[in-house]
């Protein structure tokens, strides 16, 4: 990663399980943003595929700081939330871009 001014995104995308969709929203709206929050890091957007072969979720988080992001990934919080997180999604990938306004892919 290189630095920059306007920070990093942290994109993660997943595809939801249709019978755990409630379950989903539970745990992703009352403890995957908070503790995402909590850690330094702040969502920027969160996209849904209608149609086509992607995955049916995007959602990014943006860190300003290369430290906070490093800080993130290396936490063993991360790896139990996305842990938690595989019981309602599959496909799960993530990948981090320099940050800009918008859509990303």
């Amino acid at each position: 990663m290189k630095e920059s001014t306007s920070g990093y995104k942290l994109l993660l995308s997943y595809d939801v399980s249709p019978e755990h969709m409630q379950e989903y929203y539970r745990f992703v709206l009352g403890r995957y943003v908070p503790v995402m929050q909590a850690m330094g890091l702040e969502m920027s957007d969160a996209w849904h595929t209608a149609y086509g072969n992607f995955p049916n979720r995007l959602i990014g988080f943006v860190a300003r700081e290369k430290k906070t992001l490093v800080e993130v990934l290396d936490n063993e919080s991360w790896a139990a939330l996305n842990e938690e997180l595989q019981q309602f999604v599959s496909d799960f990938n993530y990948k981090v871009i320099p940050y800009r306004e918008g859509f990303q892919i």
